[in-house]
C-alpha cells in the first residue's frame, strides 16, 4: 500500500480577515475533496494545507497529488507559494 502525501504552502493576499482566509480555504479544500477524493486538511498554525492520497501504485499517487496542485494554483483567491510530495 503507498500513500501519497501532499503538503502546500499557500499565501491568501486579498485576505483581510481570519474568515476571509477560512471561506478561500475551505473553497479550495471542497473543490480538491470533490475532485480527487482525497483527504485534504488546513493547519492554521503556518497556512497549509495538506492532501492524502492511498493507492496500489505510486505512480497514480503521485499523479493525483500533482493535480492537486494544478487544480490549487488555478484559485484565483490564493497563491501557491510551495508544495512538497512524498510517497510514504
Amino acid at each position: 500500500m503507498i500513500v501519497g502525501l501532499l503538503s502546500m504552502e499557500i499565501h491568501i493576499p486579498e485576505s483581510g480577515s481570519l474568515k476571509s482566509k477560512r471561506f478561500v480555504l475551505k473553497s479550495i479544500k471542497d473543490r480538491v475533496h470533490n475532485r480527487f477524493n482525497v483527504s485534504i486538511a488546513e493547519v492554521w498554525q503556518r497556512t497549509e494545507m495538506a492532501a492524502a492520497v492511498v493507492s496500489n501504485d505510486a505512480a497514480h499517487a503521485h499523479s493525483v497529488l500533482e493535480k492537486v496542485v494544478a487544480l490549487v494554483q488555478e484559485s484565483p483567491d490564493a497563491e501557491l507559494l510551495d508544495y512538497r510530495i512524498e510517497m510514504l
